[in-house]
């Protein structure tokens, strides 16, 4: 199994990292365009959310990203120093009353672009999964 790992402080210009580190990916795993595209948008909102809801923009907070192949698939896992949240119950961003708000639409996107999505740890991690064969 090929793991690989990066850590980053919880500011959000470290996205940038993230999206190298997802292009690097790409690059040694000879991804198609499909699903690097999924992967790029649901990891960086995972990453995003981490670094806002999760460690609150705290700095001295870091939010962990690793990325595992196995059996035709690839992971991502993502956990942050936060709380966590109550990821059963949150609402439909796609709800009448919701339309207008500005956020509100990670989880909903990381749930259509990943294969699978599980969340652990009192929603302290996420993993996203990517079917690649």
């Amino acid at each position: 199994m090929n793991t690989i790992k990066i850590q980053i402080p919880s500011l959000t210009e470290n996205i940038r990292m993230i999206e190298s580190f997802i292009d690097n990916a790409k690059e040694k795993f000879q991804l198609d365009d499909d699903i690097y595209g999924n992967i790029m948008i649901a990891v960086t909102e995972a990453v995003n959310n981490a670094i806002k809801h999760g460690n609150q923009h705290d700095k001295s907070k870091n939010v962990a990203l690793s990325l595992s192949l196995q059996d035709g698939q690839i992971r991502f896992t993502i956990s942050d120093e936060g709380q966590g949240f109550d990821y059963k119950n949150l609402p439909d961003p796609t709800a009448p009353e919701n339309l207008e708000k500005p956020g509100g639409r990670g989880i909903f996107l990381m749930k259509h672009l990943s294969d699978e999505v599980n969340f652990m740890e009192e929603g302290k991690v996420v993993e996203l999964n990517f079917y690649i064969s």
